[in-house]
Formats: C-alpha cells, sequence, structure tokens
C-alpha cells in the first residue's frame, strides 16, 4: 500500500473511532464519506464495520412487512406508487380485515398477535396526534414508525399535502405516548450530498430506536419514474456515513435494496445491521431463505427476532 492509500486509510480508522467514542463526525467529515473514492470503498466499509461489530457484533436481524392497506392515500408524495398522484399498476385494497392480517403470515392485528406470537408490533400510520398514539400504546403497539425521508430543505419537493414540521411532529406525539421510535430516508430522490447530511445530523436529534435507509426504486407511474442516480457504491457510502453517525442505532437496509445494491447487497451488511425480507409493500424483495443464507455465507449470525410493520397509511 502506498503511502497516499495508507494515509487515507487512516483517516477512515479515525472516523470509526470518534464514533465509538460517541463524538459526532463534523460536516466535512461528513461530506467526505459521501465523497469517499470507490477504490476505497473497502477501506471505508471496513471503518464502518468496526462500529457495527463494535455495538452489534455479527448478528442481523430480520424484518418483514405487512401491507395493511394498499393505495388510495392522500397525501401526494412524489416517491411513493400509493399515494394520491400516482397512476402506477399497484394493488389497491381497504384495511385487511383482523383475519386476513393474521393468516397473512400472523404479522399483524395487534391485540390477538401480541397474546399468540412473541413479536414486536410496529406500525405506519401517517401523521399522529398524541392521543391517537396513547391509544396505539393501549392497544400493544411497540414502535411507530415515521420517517423523515430528507432533509427540511428538501422536504416540499418531495411532497406538498404535509410539511417536515409535522412529521416531527408526529414522532414527538408517539414517543410522548411512550412509544418507541423507527425514523430513518430515503435516498436518490435528486438531493444534495447536503441533504443527505442534514438528514442524518437531524435524526440525531430525534434518536430513533432503529433507521431504516431506503433507496429509491423507481415506479412507473410515479413523479419519479426516471430517476436512475445510485449505484451501489453510492448505497454504500451512504449506509457508512449513518453508521457513523449512529453508532448504537439499528441500522436497517429497507426499500430498494435489491434494486440499487444489486450484487454488492452483501457488502451492505458491514455498516448495517438489520434488513428487510420478502418485499416493501408494492415492489417485491429477496426472499427469506435466500436472505438468511447471505447472511450465513458471510460468517454472520440471524438473530431471530421479526418485528411487524403493520402499514396502513403513508
Amino acid at each position: 500500500m502506498d503511502q497516499r492509500a495508507s494515509c487515507e486509510s487512516q483517516d477512515y480508522r479515525q472516523w470509526a473511532d470518534k464514533a465509538i467514542a460517541g463524538e459526532a463526525l463534523t460536516r466535512d467529515e461528513a461530506r467526505a464519506v459521501l465523497e469517499t473514492p470507490d477504490e476505497h470503498l473497502l477501506s471505508l466499509l471496513d471503518a464502518a464495520y468496526a462500529v457495527r461489530r463494535q455495538f452489534f457484533g455479527r448478528k442481523v436481524r430480520l424484518q418483514m412487512l405487512q401491507n395493511a392497506k394498499s393505495g388510495a392515500c392522500q397525501e401526494d408524495c412524489g416517491y411513493c406508487s400509493q399515494s394520491k398522484i400516482s397512476t402506477a399498476d399497484i394493488d389497491q385494497y381497504g384495511l385487511l380485515s383482523k383475519a386476513e392480517m393474521i393468516d397473512g403470515a400472523e404479522r399483524a392485528a395487534v391485540r390477538e398477535i401480541k397474546g399468540r406470537l412473541p413479536l414486536q408490533v410496529c406500525c405506519s400510520l401517517g401523521l399522529l396526534g398524541e392521543s391517537d398514539a396513547r391509544r396505539l400504546k393501549e392497544a400493544g403497539v411497540d414502535r411507530i414508525n415515521h420517517n423523515l425521508n430528507s432533509s427540511e430543505r428538501f422536504h416540499p419537493e418531495i411532497v406538498t399535502t404535509h410539511t417536515y414540521q409535522d412529521r416531527l411532529t408526529t414522532i414527538r406525539n408517539a414517543r410522548a405516548a411512550g412509544l418507541e421510535i423507527c425514523s430513518g430516508g430515503i435516498a436518490g430522490m435528486g438531493e444534495a450530498d447536503e441533504d443527505l447530511i442534514d438528514l442524518a445530523f437531524a435524526l440525531r436529534e430525534v434518536a430513533p430506536h432503529s433507521i431504516p435507509m431506503n433507496f429509491l426504486h423507481p415506479v412507473e407511474g410515479t413523479p419519479m419514474e426516471s430517476r436512475r442516480e445510485l449505484t451501489p457504491q453510492r448505497c454504500l457510502k451512504i449506509l457508512c456515513l449513518f453508521r457513523f453517525l449512529h453508532p448504537r442505532t439499528e441500522l436497517r437496509i429497507a426499500g430498494g435494496r435489491e434494486f440499487n445494491l444489486r450484487s454488492l447487497q452483501a457488502l451492505a451488511l458491514y455498516p448495517a445491521d438489520s434488513l428487510f425480507v420478502g418485499g416493501y409493500l408494492t415492489t417485491p424483495g429477496m426472499p427469506a431463505d435466500e436472505a438468511w443464507k447471505m447472511i450465513e455465507d458471510l460468517g454472520f449470525e440471524v438473530e431471530v427476532v421479526q418485528p411487524v410493520e403493520e402499514v396502513q397509511e403513508k
């Protein structure tokens, strides 16, 4: 290794050391993570893995989604095939009955499922008032998923029917009701590096229990159907950034993993410690048995805990 490469590799390790010590990267360092040359990607991944290994060992948590209501959403999110402005060819149906949700791999219907299976229940239900959040807590919901999605600056570019502050208010309401918080973002929607950095730092303020990192899967019939901005290398750098800035938080590889990471999916588990299997609401995903094999081939260990995401409205 030449002197320049050795020096750069050492810089990556310094970022890992800061993260392990509980220190935040500076914005310049965060920008440097995203600007890492592709030829040094393995050094960056090695540094991110040092942080992941420190707090999560070699365990990988599997997550599964149950779409309890599909389509007919009244929001106008440009990335979403279920939004009111989408013409995507997707299945549309109202809220499933409790029997249908239980039959669907016994993954939803909160009160019944909590008494039958030792699962954590996480719901994604759109904007919530505090009284709504308290009713969910009383019903047995453990965690609420409500993503910030992007930076406050970029948010109006992807949705106009609600604001970034509306999302922060929902998170505050859920926390006040005693619910755990799952909140992350989506990359590849046309945002700048600064927007991803803003999002990563904003989530440090939110302090969620888990961060799902989505990568845009452009769906025909949505305003973002033509966006193809991500490469597998770019996705991996983004995951490394979020690992450095959220060293102790579950970092989940979420929607768009298969579409954007392609043959490099396995490398994403060096910064991340969790992933979805089976699909993402309206797009297919890797079957659970294939994901299990990928994890074992890496020498990692599956943590057999499968929280439920009962998704009704975006």
